[in-house]
């Protein structure tokens, strides 16, 4: 089983319009709501895929009961633990081309109280799971270690996938596998990653100062892991984008689904990212879904040569 944490979950309404113009007012020509948060949507596409699973996740107020039942629908497995603040709510505004405006609340505050309950829920369910995976922003509230805790604390291989500060503590800490995008990557070492060259350099760095893994979304450009066994780059052709809200997750469930090591996981993690981009909202790809067999998978050395670039 894999259990994921999501401390900062959220109804995440998707709206499409023929074209986004400020001040403006738009006839939305398709919407949907569904449950969000980067855990949340890891342990969608698991379900999907058939993989058992269980999402561990803050719930508040009437938006944190709609998302209770959303997860019900969607046979979701879910331990949710109570908060006095209400569950956030997201807006995702998605133009033709693939355009993508997000509107984020920032989340309810929680208290000590409901932070510790989080923790001491992950950790005991992470005694019975093949990986624990802590996902996401942290609400107003919780400490920026919140992820590392449950990396230290964990009875399980960890996974984390958040950004800034919290990324960084959790690095700290020593988790079995990363999964920033470049953004977040640049971030995290601190200086551009013009090439992939660059972000080869900042996945080895972090490799040798303690991180299990590093597996990198490139966007368009794929993905790229590295890890104790080896090096591999991975991507796909060009894919019509419907929307990015959750393609990242999906990557990331991909990889886990497939065993969470080696070419053919990576394989399977730029699938289900390319999959979630061909579908609206932030939904989760099913396995026919899947273009597997559209994976391009290769040595970053490889892919170095043809450009001229140097590892």
């Amino acid at each position: 089983m894999i259990v994921t944490v999501t401390p900062n979950p959220s109804l995440d309404r998707t709206v499409e319009v023929l074209q986004l113009r400020r001040g403006e007012v738009h006839r939305a020509q398709s919407g949907r709501l569904d449950p969000g948060g980067k855990g949340v949507n890891v342990s969608r596409a698991l379900t999907r895929a058939g993989v058992p699973t269980l999402a561990v996740l803050p719930s508040g107020r009437a938006p944190g009961g709609r998302l209770q039942g959303l997860l019900d629908v969607l046979g979701v497995p879910a331990v949710t633990v109570p908060i006095h603040g209400a569950t956030r709510s997201n807006i995702t505004i998605v133009e033709p081309d693939g355009t993508t405006t997000k509107l984020n609340e920032a989340g309810p505050v929680l208290t000590e109280d409901e932070i510790a309950e989080i923790a001491e829920q992950a950790v005991a369910r992470s005694r019975e799971a093949s990986w624990l995976v802590s996902c996401g922003s942290l609400p107003e509230g919780m400490p920026v270690d919140f992820h590392a805790t449950l990396v230290a604390r964990s009875a399980t291989r960890t996974a984390v996938d958040t950004s800034g500060e919290p990324l960084a503590a959790a690095v700290k800490a020593g988790p079995r596998l990363i999964k920033p995008n470049h953004e977040e990557l640049a971030e995290l070492v601190g200086r551009s990653l013009d090439s992939l060259g660059d972000v080869l350099a900042a996945a080895r760095e972090l490799r040798a100062g303690g991180v299990g893994a590093v597996l990198v979304s490139l966007g368009a450009g794929g993905a790229l892991l590295v890890e104790e066994t080896g090096e591999w780059h991975a991507a796909t052709p060009p894919v019509a984008v419907r929307s990015t809200v959750g393609a990242g997750d999906a990557t990331l469930a991909g990889f886990l689904a497939a065993g969470g090591t080696g070419p053919d996981a990576l394989a399977r993690a730029v699938a289900y990212g390319a999959a979630a981009c061909r579908l609206p909202g932030s939904e989760m790809p099913a396995p026919h879904e899947i273009p597997l067999a559209d994976v391009r998978v290769g040595t970053p050395q490889t892919e170095l040569a043809l450009t001229g670039d140097a590892a």
